[in-house]
């Protein structure tokens, strides 16, 4: 019988696939990233006449029926076919067939906020339109942020656990660090995993109301900034432990290190002025990694250009790294502030980092804000050491998670998760 706990096995990355409003795919993602372009456009979704915004990263040129079978498009929205794309790019990507196994030892383990919220709201106007016997039992099935890991197992043959985490903006790190703790554990050999997210008009009209969108560009820890730009997508990876990886003979991408998560339960919408929450996440996912914060090379900043937690997320890498000026950048100045899936797709990006080691930039980024004194990647890419990466995230009701992207074999083998 396979022994229950297996606390040893190191995790690879072993493929990704994105769903953005920059395109699909790591690789032409991370381009034009680096090449500075913005998938920030007007929204053409639905009305913002009374909202008093108009621009959101959205993913304009998305067509179902090319990832997805007919019948799988049928019981599908928009969210769920996000991931389902994502996922089948992502086992493309790693060179995995899951058939030989079954799929018995594949995990699926998503995050989201909302998941179909567009779904939702369409429900919503044909009810009040037209009565509750206009919206059929296939309709109202089709909605569920539960539904999403369940569409992509049933579209790639895994059978393992399947699980949806909704934490909030934070939920593709808590996706990743959740699934990685299966592999770690012996639960699974394979996690599909990552996040994804759709715009609705209830979070557009929401940051709005909050005071906290933009009117046309995100600026992350820029002096001018005047807020968040909305944007959607997905970042789906496959992760395998480094005995599967090996006995299939894949490459890794990278391997997942620690992880850190917190709550600083300080407030609904605000992070701990001190950042508490986000200082332990951090410190977890370094110390779990069994590095230092001199080891690290790069940070991917959650970075959304609102005034509080720009402040606040400086403030705690500043804690973190002393005097040391590591490079950091927000790649919401390009695909804007994705909600559930902005760390799955930041993540996406830190894995090309290791493997490249390019650094993409902050864009509109024209004056440094005194409070933010940080070594900002400012708009131009930069090549630069890579070996290590992290990725950090804070989030509404003190959702905090930090995950730690390696070269693989960079992490030491008497590291805390790995013993």
């Amino acid at each position: 019988m396979r022994p229950l706990i297996h606390m040893a096995n190191r995790v690879f990355v072993t493929g990704v696939g994105v769903v953005s409003s920059l395109g699909y795919g790591r690789e032409a993602f991370q381009r034009a990233l680096l090449e500075g372009r913005s998938g920030i456009s007007k929204v053409s979704g639905f009305d913002t006449s009374a909202i008093g915004r108009e621009f959101a990263g959205q993913v304009h040129d998305f067509r179902a029926r090319d990832w997805l079978t007919a019948a799988e498009a049928r019981r599908a929205g928009r969210c769920s076919a996000f991931c389902i794309a994502g996922a089948r790019m992502a086992i493309k990507d790693a060179g995995l067939d899951l058939q030989p196994s079954g799929g018995e030892r594949t995990a699926v383990v998503l995050g989201t906020t909302m998941g179909e919220v567009a779904l939702i709201e369409q429900l919503d106007r044909q009810w009040v339109a037209s009565g509750a016997n206009s919206v059929s039992d296939m309709d109202v099935s089709r909605y569920g942020t539960t539904l999403l890991p369940i569409h992509v197992a049933r579209a790639v043959g895994a059978r393992g656990m399947v699980l949806t985490l909704p934490a909030a903006c934070a939920a593709g790190n808590y996706a990743l660090g959740f699934a990685s703790d299966l592999i770690r554990r012996g639960r699974a050999d394979v996690v599909i995993t990552g996040a994804a997210e759709i715009i609705g008009h209830v979070q557009y009209s929401g940051f709005a109301r909050l005071g906290a969108m933009a009117p046309e560009h995100c600026q992350p820890f820029d002096l001018e900034r005047q807020g968040l730009i909305v944007g959607e997508g997905a970042g789906i990876f496959v992760l395998e432990s480094e005995a599967h990886a090996v006995r299939r003979g894949a490459t890794p991408l990278a391997e997942l290190g620690a992880y850190g998560i917190a709550c600083d339960a300080y407030h609904i919408t605000r992070p701990h002025p001190e950042g508490e929450g986000t200082l332990h996440a951090l410190r977890e996912a370094i110390r779990g990694s069994g590095l230092s914060p001199n080891d690290v090379d790069f940070v991917n900043a959650h970075g959304t250009a609102t005034k509080a937690n720009d402040v606040v997320e400086a403030r705690t890498l500043n804690e973190i790294f002393g005097t040391r000026r590591v490079p950091v950048s927000s790649i919401k100045s390009m695909i804007g502030h994705c909600m559930g899936a902005s760390s799955a797709l930041e993540a996406a990006s830190c894995i090309e980092t290791v493997r490249t080691g390019w650094l993409p930039p902050t864009m509109h980024f024209t004056q440094r804000d005194p409070e933010c004194d940080l070594e900002i990647v400012a708009n131009v890419a930069r090549q630069a050491a890579h070996d290590v990466v992290l990725n950090n995230s804070l989030a509404f009701g003190g959702y905090d998670a930090a995950v730690i992207f390696a070269t693989p074999g960079k992490i030491p083998a008497e590291a805390p998760m790995l013993r």
